[in-house]
């Protein structure tokens, strides 16, 4: 047998001598000290095995029935803890990691099993966490916390005023008053540190900390609800505390504790509860908690929200929080709050930022940051409620957060040369792309990031097009010249052909190979283009590089991957059709030997289109059947494909590119050629790239929340009105005024310079 002692402590109405008719009994296991019984087995290992065995033996079932329901969750970590604990590791835990709720349940702790010597000493070593030489401040904002908590979470409002024991002027509410000052004057009055409730509340008369009638109605108000307790529980057999509402049930009740009627006991209940609620109210929680003060009812469920709120304080499982942190998650909330009150959907962003902080782990560390840097902060909030790729992608990968943030050129936009100069220094090999992955992942997450700092300033969603583009190249640059060496050349087309990419967006390519090449080497290009396909869409836990689309090859999908440049003459002269030449309108080369070429020839077959009669009338009937095929189904919604929407503004001024021979890939930069040209006077460049700019804006954030392709408004009015506050509206009608109006405006303009030449 272990030379170590082993203890048992009662906590709760068995250590206060008060158990019910029928309690849960409160316990405590511990023994004096580490040590080994045998080389295979410590201390440690037998006295759990022990408290284990006691668990089991006391509830199991038996023909006769049971001991006593054993509740062990008082422990130190509570359910997540061990049974038994060493006396020093129970001092070290209460000394580091002690809250308010602990030093509450070890006021009823006594000695009940085992040695009297050791369970006396550990009552001794504990004396200053119980009773403390001076309380801290917000002790009793604590306790009213928990009260707060047991009532919301545990009663639910339509029992507060029946249930006897947690309940509005309930048995807890007797307990926390006498407590709450057992745990303040305890350390000076010796007197005080009394398990047994009755008898500290007359130690707290005597001592002139109650005034004599609050300690009579505290006294027959704890007397009468504990009968009103036990006549529930030998009732049901089983442990409640809720009055009935059942006439017959109530009146039962009311017949055993001897009133005549229902009506009588029920209004001596209410007598009984309401003496208690005001002494509660003055001593605990006259001064509401922070809080209490905040105003939760911006989020949509501020029951969930209060909670939420409570848990980041707590941490997960109410265990091993340190003081410290409590103080600096209270100094952390109301900014918290301020921030969460401006996002579009504070539920979702408050639930993001919960799982973002148990993400991170060290919660203290993180509160500090969070504190010491409000704009850290205010970037943490606002990326959770612009964007749940985003947020997740931190949750996942909390680090990133500061590697991003803490570099000095966060503010600024990266070049392609940068990018190439960083992807060369990973090590990555065409075997081990993942670098390149993760380097994707950090740096679309940089560019979120810094625009959702930016949200609802326009000029970032022109800003963003360039930076998206650059990256895109720089990745899908560096990984040819991994996979394929400098010899397959890379056309970009459509959005990354005009450096205009947005979120989600797939990359348009053409590939291009030599015609001399033999049919073996053409089989290696084909074979290296595919290769390059696969690699740069395969996902890995590190995310995918980028998808490319070849799509718009000759033949489409069913046409060679990798084409000659006569495969492609051949084609722009005999059987490419107009929208094939209108996409040629954005290529340009990203890399290769034969990029020039291509870009000449392309040009060549491009101008030859703008001698078509039928110009116009095939660019607007390519324009309705796209509506046909890839709209939403709602044209109001559909900014992209409907009247007035994106593809009508691009194509209005790619079909008088193509009829004035203007070559520019890049969207806006054309539409300046157009009016240095005189085609769109001042005015209507000015009212063209102000209502593009507003519809890409809000493309932009539609498409940033998911990182995927949309093209249409939600139809539910309360995800418009989030759009509307995460492009930083303040009113919603004048969101969609602006919405309608750049609409209205690029119709308008397609009508004047479009549809009248048709029959040109």
């Amino acid at each position: 047998s272990p030379t170590a002692e082993f203890a048992i402590l009662g906590l709760g109405k068995l250590g206060g001598g008060e158990l019910n008719h029928s309690s849960d009994v409160d316990l405590l296991f511990f023994y004096s000290e580490e040590g080994q019984l045998t080389p295979h087995i410590s201390y440690h290992e037998f006295f759990n095995r022990l408290g284990k065995r006691i668990l089991e033996t006391s509830s199991t079932l038996h023909p006769a029935g049971s001991l006593f329901r054993i509740d062990l969750r008082l422990r130190p970590e509570g359910s997540a803890g061990p049974l038994a604990r060493s006396l020093e590791s129970m001092e070290n835990y209460y000394a580091g990691f002690g809250e308010t709720w602990e030093r509450l349940a070890l006021v009823k702790a006594r000695g009940i099993a085992g040695s009297r010597e050791l369970a006396y000493e550990f009552l001794r070593q504990h004396q200053p966490f119980i009773y403390p030489k001076s309380a801290t401040p917000d002790l009793l904002e604590e306790i009213a916390n928990i009260k707060r908590r047991i009532e919301r979470d545990v009663v639910g409002a339509e029992k507060l005023h029946r249930d006897v024991k947690l309940g509005i002027g309930g048995i807890r509410e007797i307990e926390f008053i006498v407590q709450a000052l057992q745990l303040i004057n305890g350390a000076r009055h010796p007197f005080l540190q009394e398990s047994s409730m009755l008898k500290a509340l007359r130690a707290l008369r005597e001592l002139n900390f109650l005034p004599n009638e609050e300690v009579l109605a505290l006294d027959g108000a704890y007397r009468f609800l504990r009968r009103v307790e036990h006549r529930l529980q030998i009732e049901a057999e089983q442990q409640t505390h809720t009055v009935p509402e059942e006439p017959e049930a109530l009146g039962r009740l009311a017949r055993s504790l001897r009133f005549s009627s229902a009506k009588n006991f029920t209004a001596a209940l209410q007598v009984r509860m309401g003496a208690v609620r005001p002494i509660f109210q003055r001593i605990i929680s006259e001064t509401p908690t922070e809080l209490a003060k905040i105003n939760l009812e911006f989020f949509s469920d501020p029951k969930r929200a209060a909670k939420a709120l409570g848990d980041l304080e707590r941490g997960p499982g109410s265990f091993h929080v340190a003081p410290r942190t409590r103080q600096i998650a209270r100094k952390l909330q109301p900014i918290l709050l301020d921030w969460l009150a401006k996002a579009a959907d504070p539920d979702a962003t408050l639930n993001q930022f919960v799982r973002f902080v148990e993400a991170y782990g060290l919660r203290s560390l993180l509160f500090e940051l969070l504190v010491a840097n409000p704009k850290l902060l205010e970037l943490v909030v606002k990326a959770f409620d612009a964007s749940r790729f985003a947020g997740d992608l931190l949750i996942r990968r909390p680090q990133l957060l500061e590697e991003i943030t803490r570099d000095p050129t966060f503010s600024d936009a990266r070049s392609m040369a940068e990018h190439l100069r960083r992807l060369d220094s990973l090590g990555a090999s065409p075997f081990h792309l993942d670098p390149v992955r993760a380097y994707r992942q950090r740096q679309a997450l940089r560019v979120m990031l810094r625009d959702v700092l930016n949200s609802g300033r326009p000029a970032t969603s022109k800003n963003l097009g360039p930076e998206l583009s650059d990256l895109a190249e720089a990745c899908l640059l560096f990984t040819v010249r991994l996979l394929t060496g400098k010899q397959l050349t890379v056309i970009a087309l459509g959005k990354f052909g005009g450096h205009e990419l947005s979120y989600g967006a797939d990359l348009d390519v053409l590939f291009v190979g030599r015609a001399d090449s033999g049919e073996a080497k053409a089989g290696e290009e084909i074979r290296a283009a595919q290769n390059l396909v696969v690699n740069m869409a395969q996902p890995t836990s590190e995310g995918n590089i980028w998808v490319l689309d070849a799509r718009l090859r000759p033949e489409g999908e069913k046409g060679p991957l990798v084409c000659p440049l006569e495969t492609y003459q051949a084609y722009f002269e005999n059987r490419a059709q107009l929208w094939e030449m209108h996409a040629l309108t954005r290529a340009r080369t990203v890399t290769g030997p034969l990029g020039a070429q291509f870009i000449a020839m392309a040009q060549h077959y491009w101008r030859k289109a703008s001698r078509r009669p039928d110009l116009f009338e095939q660019i607007d009937n390519m324009l309705e059947r796209i509506r046909r095929e890839r709209g939403s189904g709602s044209d109001s919604l559909d900014f992209k494909t409907g009247v007035g929407g994106m593809i009508e503004a691009e194509f209005l001024v790619q079909a008088v590119q193509i009829r004035e021979n203007i070559w520019e890939p890049n969207w806006e930069r054309a539409v300046d050629r157009l009016r240095e040209r005189e085609i769109l006077n001042n005015a209507e460049a000015a009212k063209l790239k102000q209502a593009y700019g507003l519809l890409r804006r809000y493309e932009s954030a539609l498409r940033r929340y998911e990182n995927k392709a949309v093209s249409a408004l939600p139809r539910d009015p309360d995800e418009q009105r989030r759009v509307s506050v995460r492009l930083g509206y303040d009113d919603f009608e004048t969101f969609r005024r602006d919405y309608l109006d750049a609409r209205d405006a690029i119709h308008a303009l397609y009508e004047h310079h479009v549809e009248p030449r048709r029959g040109d």
